[in-house]
């Protein structure tokens, strides 16, 4: 693609006002995992990029890693974010944060090195947010670009290290004021820290320096989980750990 820029400027534009939208204008879509990576390069330079979003990969010639933003991410007792099918959007997961920096380098990583990289584990929501309009036929390489839904990542309680790295099935627990819900969570890789290998030595092939203080989460236990706004919301993942939060919607 010619102008990665472009792109990059319209779908931030996009983020900032919260609304769904047409896919991209012929002359700056994506057509490749290049093309997709240029654009979340270009996203970088005028947004902070505070962590990632990955799974392993899906399919032959697909992958799931894109950018989550500093400005995006919250704690707390209250979580902000855009209404999406007129409610909050969740994906409860784990987060990993990243103790050091793991800059890019010929061979990549360890296992070890990684694990050792990972200064401390969380519960965590991706807050999501499907951009693009319902008949937009937009493709995969348009949605990595817009990377896949993320609106935000809100930040919960610490977990014990080695429980978060070897989380699989868990019951997972969402419960609202007359709403009370279980979900039999399982890690669609796995475990929870499988794709983190994968994604870190990824990105040092494509030459992407990964820094201290970023957070990567690594797929959701239940998929997208809706709640209402303005409720007081308790969040647990069975054996692991538990908080309350309350979700308001952004203007």
């Amino acid at each position: 693609m010619s102008n990665p820029l472009q792109a990059a400027n319209e779908l931030l534009s996009r983020r900032v006002a919260g609304t769904k939208a047409p896919r991209l204008d012929e002359s700056i879509r994506p057509t490749s995992l290049d093309d997709v990576f240029a654009i979340h390069a270009e996203m970088s330079q005028q947004l902070k990029v505070g962590g990632w979003k990955c799974l392993l990969p899906p399919a032959e010639g697909k992958v799931i890693a894109a950018p989550i933003f500093e400005n995006s991410k919250q704690s707390g007792a209250s979580c902000e974010l855009f209404a999406d099918n007129d409610c909050a959007r969740l994906e409860p997961e784990i987060t990993f944060i990243l103790g050091k920096d793991l800059p890019a380098k010929e061979g990549g990583y360890s296992e070890s090195e990684i694990k050792e990289a990972i200064s401390s584990t969380h519960m965590a929501l991706e807050l999501m947010q499907a951009r693009y309009a319902t008949d937009s036929q937009a493709d995969y390489f348009e949605k990595l670009a817009d990377c896949m839904v993320n609106q935000g990542l809100f930040i919960g309680p610490e977990l014990d290290k080695q429980a978060a790295f070897n989380a699989n099935e868990m019951t997972i627990k969402v419960n609202q004021p007359g709403d009370d819900r279980a979900f039999s969570g399982v890690h669609p890789n796995g475990q929870a820290d499988k794709p983190l290998y994968w994604f870190v030595n990824y990105m040092s092939e494509r030459g992407i320096d990964l820094l201290a203080g970023q957070a990567i989460i690594t797929g959701s236990f239940c998929g997208i989980v809706e709640v209402a706004f303005d409720q007081p919301t308790t969040i647990s993942y069975e054996g692991l750990g538990e908080y309350q939060v309350q979700f308001t919607a952004k203007a």
